[in-house]
């Protein structure tokens, strides 16, 4: 099998003890544990996925389909190796809404100058793969230890996290109904046993999903859920695609963001190591160009830079598979959503609260997914430069600090990723 490609992809069988046998990326399920698994993909980067095309003033169906296909040239470029996802990276909001003026409301009107910025970020992104592919990780490794990249990760959950909260604060019934839906996934994961246990996320998500609809339009208790966008809307439909514009201003503030994408995807792939127990560095190249790739293709037709999702690196977390035969799946139905508006409304019907449940989970995972690149890479914290980077960067990210430059605007993940490897490279002890 070393010799190919492609994995074989032995079938394994799932248990039903509820103990968790780990699925690793060159194995996979049977045909319908699989599709289920592509689904609780699906669901897990689908808020933050559609949320950020909203933020930007983006078409999130296109955002969706360009998801897809993205992830699938992902899995191409790593020969099916890296299991990952590409969705809608968060890192491009401050600098897309800056060069574009964006109110806030409605479609972007300058959506073509930040999509020139994109493709220049995708392109930046892209040539760091090829150098990485030709001379190794030692280098980026240096800039990015299991310090820096733990806490970069940890931090996306981090900053992430107030969005999730915000988003199930507008009522006290959206309240307990959030703290509802984090004890169905909870209960589910601790609870169920077999396949059911490692559907978690989407299981945990229906359960709240009918608890809000009885509460909500049977006893009147909060806001009801409104099927009528779902009888509306059309079985297909084409998204709307938007063609790019070549601003050098817009280009040049676009273009670093390539650094933070770097920074996730490296320490993705190094808890999804930690995870696996495979080391997967020698796809990090190969990892860095798909996404640089996906970034460019996706910008060429109005979508978002894509980046490798930390929320179904939390789900993989707890469910322990890593087939990476489930992220083909779950591209494609993303690639049907993307051209299904009516699907794409009924995943719309979802409550902001059972969402928002669902999220808080969800980011809680990917932080401690961050934690986890220090724990499994024995990152000593008794060092002071180890401890003074992770501590400042939690708190750049979490706490969403921004520095502005004139026009240039880098928000609280960007600078908790340059703080850190700035801190990094300047604290650390030589000798």
């Amino acid at each position: 099998m070393s010799g190919s490609y492609f994995p074989q992809w032995r079938l394994r069988q799932s248990t039903s003890d509820g103990q968790g046998a780990v699925i690793a990326a060159d194995e996979r399920l049977p045909a319908p544990q699989t599709l289920a698994m592509g689904v609780q993909h699906v669901v897990a980067m689908f808020g933050s996925t559609v949320l950020a095309p909203l933020l930007m003033g983006f078409d999130p169906n296109l955002a969706i389909l360009m998801s897809g296909v993205g992830t699938l040239l992902f899995f191409l470029l790593v020969g099916g190796r890296v299991p990952s996802y590409l969705g809608s990276s968060f890192s491009f909001i401050g600098l897309v809404i800056a060069v574009t003026g964006y109110a806030g409301s409605g479609a972007n009107a300058n959506l073509g100058v930040a999509l020139g910025g994109i493709i220049a970020c995708g392109a930046v992104y892209a040539v760091i793969g090829l150098i990485v592919a030709g001379v190794g990780t030692r280098w980026i490794e240096s800039l990015m230890p299991p310090v820096v990249t733990g806490a970069v990760v940890a931090v996306i959950g981090l900053n992430l996290a107030p969005i999730a909260v915000k988003g199930v604060s507008g009522s006290n019934f959206d309240s307990w109904m959030a703290l509802a839906t984090v004890l169905c996934v909870g209960g589910v994961a601790v609870f169920a046993r077999g396949m059911l246990q490692r559907l978690l996320i989407l299981v945990g998500l229906l359960l709240a999903y009918v608890l809000y609809a009885v509460l909500a339009n049977g006893m009147g208790l909060g806001k009801p859920i409104d099927f009528a966008s779902v009888a509306n809307a059309a079985w297909f439909g084409v998204p709307h695609f938007a063609t790019p514009v070549f601003q050098g201003g817009a280009m040049a503030l676009l273009a670093p963001v390539a650094i933070i994408l770097v920074a996730e995807n490296l320490g993705h792939i190094k808890a999804v190591s930690a995870m696996t127990g495979q080391n997967l560095d020698r796809y990090i190249g190969r990892a860095f160009i798909g996404d640089g790739l996906a970034t460019m293709l996706s910008g060429s037709v109005g979508g978002t830079g894509v980046t490798t999702y930390a929320e179904n690196i939390g789900v993989m977390a707890v469910t322990k598979i890593y087939s990476t035969l489930v992220f083909v799946v779950a591209a494609v139905i993303a690639i049907l959503l993307g051209f299904s508006p009516k699907f794409g409304a009924v995943i719309l019907t979802i409550p902001g609260a059972v969402l928002g449940g669902v999220s808080i989970v969800v980011f809680g995972l990917i932080t401690v997914s961050g934690a986890r690149i220090w724990v499994e890479n024995k990152v000593d914290f008794s060092n002071n430069t180890n401890l003074i980077v992770a501590a400042v960067t939690l708190v750049l990210g979490a706490g969403d600090f921004t520095l502005k430059l004139g026009g240039f605007a880098l928000g609280g993940i960007g600078t908790a990723t340059f703080g850190a490897i700035i801190l990094h490279a300047l604290l650390k002890r030589r000798g």
